[in-house]
């Protein structure tokens, strides 16, 4: 097996106007990895993702994925590569059912041609039978078959939230980012989220998660990507992320010795990202 990561970031800048939201940013995400990126507001962690799944183009700079080059690749592309991804602010069809909303997810995978389709030849049928059944599989695996023939709008937020994910992985994806998981969620929702990443990693899927609670992010990952500005200001694991004193003044104003906080629990971390 080559010893390239399965993700590859070099040099990435997105400018917008004569902003960098992104500045030569540069890291790798090695296969099985669960690594998180952090920064404060504005740090430009989603427009990152944005490059990696095909929304933005880069300026500048080389992003390669299983061994190919994305830079500018359209998002389906991406994702028939095996890349997903969640949003920040919730992406999910309101009016379609629960399991309608997964099941969009699975037709990335999908082979059968436009006639094919509306011809419903055997074939596409026993592919919709196929979708149906994974779709179902996924529900079941994030606690909500019961609700699958819901409206997904009627769905609880953090409910919602678990829809994203499992529609997500309805594209068998190899690297799913995840934007914010924990946003909204309340303390058990957010330990039962820990749990369920956990068990995803455990199936060789490869994350990369952007988190503003620190908690969260210090408990799950590996390895994390620190961002300010734009820029990197370190990689490492939690507790050399932890230990670093450039992080804990972006984080804290200066190295006061109180540690890391959570929006949860009193001194909170800048909430979502702007760039």
């Amino acid at each position: 097996m080559s010893d390239e990561p399965l993700l590859d970031v070099q040099d990435v800048v997105k400018q917008f106007a004569g902003l960098r939201a992104v500045d030569g940013v540069s890291f790798g995400v090695t296969h099985g990895a669960i690594m998180g990126l952090i920064g404060p507001n504005g740090a430009g962690k989603t427009t990152l993702f944005n490059v990696l799944s095909g929304l933005y183009r880069a300026d500048e700079g080389r992003c390669r994925f299983r061994g190919r080059t994305i830079t500018g690749a359209p998002p389906h592309r991406i994702a028939r590569l095996g890349l997903a991804r969640t949003f920040q602010n919730l992406q999910i069809f309101s009016h379609m059912t629960v399991l309608e909303n997964v099941m969009v997810g699975r037709h990335v995978r999908s082979r059968g041609g436009l006639i094919a389709c509306a011809t419903r030849w055997p074939k596409a049928r026993r592919e919709e039978r196929a979708i149906r059944a994974r779709s179902h599989e996924l529900l079941t695996m994030f606690g909500l078959e019961a609700d699958a023939d819901r409206h997904a709008g009627d769905l609880p937020f953090a409910r919602q939230r678990q829809l994203e994910i499992a529609r997500a992985l309805a594209t068998d994806p190899v690297l799913l980012l995840l934007d914010e998981p924990a946003a909204g969620l309340n303390p058990r929702e957010t330990h039962e989220l820990a749990g369920r990443i956990r068990q995803l990693g455990e199936t060789g899927l490869t994350l990369l998660i952007v988190e503003h609670d620190m908690d969260l992010v210090m408990e799950i990952c590996e390895r994390i990507v620190v961002l300010n500005a734009g820029r990197v200001i370190t990689i490492g694991t939690p507790r050399e992320v932890q230990g670093n004193a450039e992080v804990v003044r972006v984080y804290l104003g200066e190295d006061d010795g109180v540690g890391w906080t959570t929006e949860k629990g009193g001194n909170a971390i800048a909430g979502g990202d702007q760039a």
